[in-house]
């Protein structure tokens, strides 16, 4: 019992963060690179950092409208990541749609596919807006533990 007490507590420090694109414009995507490169805005300080599986991530970044094409792929994606997980839609386009939303290739807003725990508006959203919304989804995700 003490082992997985010890697992959790490391485990509430150190969340791992995947991006899933479900058709962006990477106009968030290139924001998203800013708060994991550039010291100014360091997603690092807040003690989480990007993996590259969706097996060892604990939150879920999506950006992109989740268009017909990339659909079935990023719903199978998301449901890699074990539980518990949080889903931070970054971005009008996951949020609403965006400018994509009355297109016939778009399947938004996504969360009509999938739970969303935080939203982060923005076209493309300020990396302080994407911190923010990254401590607000630690939180959740702590509370979850």
């Amino acid at each position: 019992m003490t082992i997985l007490t010890n697992l959790k507590t490391i485990a509430a420090r150190s969340p791992w963060l995947y991006r899933i694109n479900s058709g962006s414009c990477n106009g968030c995507d290139v924001e998203l690179a800013t708060t994991a490169l550039i010291p100014r805005w360091d997603v690092e300080r807040l003690g989480c950092q990007y993996c590259g599986s969706p097996r060892h991530a604990d939150i879920v970044l999506i950006t992109g409208p989740l268009t017909r094409h990339v659909r079935d792929a990023a719903l199978r994606l998301y449901e890699e990541i074990p539980d518990p997980k949080v889903t931070v839609a970054v971005g009008v386009c996951p949020i609403s749609g965006g400018i994509f939303r009355e297109s016939y290739a778009t399947c938004a807003p996504i969360d009509q596919f999938l739970p969303v725990d935080v939203n982060i508006p923005g076209c493309p959203p300020r990396p302080q807006a994407i911190l923010e919304g990254v401590a607000k989804a630690i939180a959740i995700w702590r509370e979850r533990l």
